[in-house]
């Protein structure tokens, strides 16, 4: 176990509702990793830690809802908070819950924390050969090449909506194996789905939200829509995108079929994690197991909210830092992730994730982790020890996301009509700038002018998101059409070109929301998490309608890939190589970009993003070749000394 903080100790020392959970009298620390439930067909046996009980049980049955039971067996205390129980035999496909018995009351059944499968719904945990949930290849199966963090290009996509349009020419439609079929094409014969991410040219896919949540009924999935940023059981696959929710192994099997389709793709894993929060409070499997000591107090002793979802998690807490870092280990090597986006990372406290990250490391060196460095509302533990962007600096390789170049780009998420750099808002060069250098500090940016952070805080180019849009608020395409109503939508297209521009010339690690290359629409709906697939489905029809827009998006993702200048892995290499242009009018950014010991097969490179006011022919000086004119991909090899530059475009000049 590691010590607190000294610091951290005091304060949480000084607050009575958080004194009574680091007592190690009461809640000692179990040092095991053999939580949750181990099969082999001489036994079974459950361990579950629950050190204020009196007495626990488990239950199994025959079916995962309903049904008679098959026999209540006690569990045995142990030391370290332990209870164990043991069944003979090989239990195999049975079912189970457990109750403990706490101050004389018996709480619900329920799963332990770390059960591994499940019926429909969560409700009841099944006992399973994990061996035999693995696919055909899967012993094979290897992750895609992948050397530097700012080598990512990240794809942010819900399963349901990938394939659930009728437009998708996919069979398993809203399903995990919805992505592994090949060939599939909308109706004017573009490819969709695994294929046409593959075809894209991005490193990695981000999945929403694909552990076990809470909001959707998995026997009647059509029913309900939701993200499922509601966790229930953290390390079981979410079942309404399984073929049969019934059977643990099903959902389990469909899932690592997914994996494998995008990894022999050549495309990388990454999940939505979301440890900061449960879905239930008081009733919640680790609340029932250990009452109040997984979750955070304020100062009445109630629940602290900062998630704004009625709980927030105790990461600083021995016990469920240990849960963290195993549940993250085991998604790793079982299921070959390769990277986590961590929900609300803010609430979390910089220990944990450095530990967590070091871990991960130790287990996969090249696994991309990285999170939002804010929190939905107060928490009682101090700004200095939580994972917030400000602390980025201090995080062991893990980025946050950057909202400067958000929100610089388009305008704020907070104020529907609210312009940025792309839609005509001057004074946004700065953070530009900022967003161009991953947030490091660098002498030709003024901090002070940057519209939130006021001071760098990456140490490294990998410690940046930079990014447009993501699921939250408004996508791109939305949020243009409400703040600049008044443009032609073909201006609006030209605006969006120049998003993504800026997105893929600039430094850190770039992410793409699923569907902007194509201009994808949710139709005006601000925060789509519970919306029906006619707001949420990717209409893939919409491809064939953009295809000039999308080859233009593909043709910049390949210009990154191409030019490791525009990806540099260290800062002192990217503050030597960037340098911007001084002479600068209202509403362009121009810089240039050195080759460091030759690693890039242009020795320079120069960029301008024209705003909706630059409109001045560029004087560049001989011997520069364009490769992007004004928002258009150039087949040209001649070289020019005066660019012809038009309001809202991006501009690509290389020697």
């Amino acid at each position: 176990m590691r010590f607190f903080p000294i610091l951290l100790m005091l304060h949480l020392l000084s607050t009575p509702a958080f004194s009574q959970y680091l007592d190690p009298t009461v809640y000692p620390v179990y040092a095991g990793e053999d939580l949750g439930l181990t099969y082999s067909p001489a036994r079974s046996v459950l361990k579950v830690w629950s050190p204020t009980a009196t007495a626990a049980e488990w239950i199994l049955y025959e079916k995962d809802a309903g049904g008679m039971t098959l026999g209540t067996h006690p569990l045995q205390r142990q030391t370290q908070g332990i209870w164990k129980g043991e069944i003979p035999g090989d239990q195999k496909a049975k079912y189970y819950t457990l109750r403990v018995l706490i101050d004389g009351k018996w709480s619900d059944e329920i799963v332990d924390p770390y059960v591994r499968a499940t019926g429909a719904n969560g409700k009841r945990g099944q006992i399973l050969d994990l061996k035999e949930t693995n696919p055909i290849g899967w012993k094979t199966d290897r992750s895609p090449a992948f050397v530097h963090k700012t080598d990512a290009i990240i794809y942010e996509l819900h399963v349901r909506d990938a394939s659930i349009h009728p437009s998708s020419g996919i069979r398993q439609k809203g399903k995990y194996l919805g992505l592994t079929e090949r060939g599939t094409k909308n109706p004017s014969g573009q490819s969709t789905g695994l294929d046409h991410l593959a075809e894209l040219g991005i490193t990695h896919v981000h999945l929403l939200p694909v552990f076990d949540f809470y909001s959707v009924d998995e026997t009647q999935p059509d029913k309900k829509y939701n993200w499922g940023y509601d966790p229930q059981n953290y390390n079981v696959p979410e079942g309404s995108y399984a073929t049969d929710a019934q059977d643990g192994a099903v959902r389990i099997r469909e899932f690592k079929q997914l994996v494998l389709a995008l990894h022999q793709k050549g495309l990388r894993v990454i999940m939505d994690v979301v440890y900061n929060h449960t879905a239930l409070t008081e009733k919640s499997n680790f609340n029932q197991l250990v009452p109040g000591y997984y979750y955070r107090q304020n100062e009445k002793g109630g629940f602290s909210n900062a998630s704004a979802c009625g709980n927030e998690t105790a990461s600083e807490r021995p016990m469920f830092r240990k849960f963290m870092l195993e549940s993250m280990k085991y998604w790793v090597e079982e299921y070959h992730i390769d990277g986590f986006r961590i929900d609300l990372m803010g609430i979390h406290d910089i220990e944990t994730m450095n530990q967590i990250s070091a871990e991960l490391h130790r287990i996969k060196p090249d696994i991309l982790l990285y999170g939002e460095g804010w929190t939905a509302g107060k928490s009682p533990l101090p700004d200095a020890q939580r994972a917030l962007k400000s602390n980025a600096h201090r995080l062991d390789r893990i980025a946050v996301f950057s909202d400067d170049i958000r929100d610089a780009i388009k305008g704020s998420v907070f104020d529907h009509h609210d312009k940025g750099f792309v839609s005509g808002k001057s004074g946004m060069e700065s953070s530009i700038r900022f967003g161009v250098v991953a947030a490091l500090p660098h002498d030709q940016v003024d901090v002070s002018k940057v519209i939130y952070a006021k001071q760098s805080y990456a140490a490294q180019p990998h410690h940046t998101i930079t990014y447009a849009e993501c699921h939250d608020n408004h996508v791109l395409a939305d949020k243009l059409a409400i703040s600049v109503a008044e443009q032609t939508d073909s201006l609006r297209a030209e605006m969006h070109r120049l998003a993504l521009g800026i997105l893929l010339t600039s430094q850190g690690i770039v992410f793409l929301h699923a569907g902007t290359e194509f201009r994808r629409t949710k139709k005006g709906v601000e925060n789509s998490f519970e919306s029906p697939d006619s707001i949420n489905a990717i209409d893939w029809n919409n491809k064939s309608q953009q295809l000039e827009f999308y080859q233009y998006v593909q043709a910049l993702i390949q210009l990154r890939k191409q030019h490791a200048s525009f990806r540099l892995a260290d800062s002192k290499t990217l503050i030597q190589a960037i340098r911007f242009e001084e002479t600068e009018t209202t509403g362009s950014v121009r810089f240039q970009i050195e080759s460091v010991g030759g690693n890039d097969k242009w020795r320079k490179i120069r960029v301008r993003y024209s705003g909706m006011e630059a409109s001045a022919p560029w004087v560049v000086g001989q011997g520069w070749k364009p490769a992007i004119l004004n928002n258009r991909v150039v087949n040209t090899t001649s070289a020019m000394s005066l660019i012809p530059v038009k309001p809202l475009t991006l501009t690509v000049l290389y020697q």
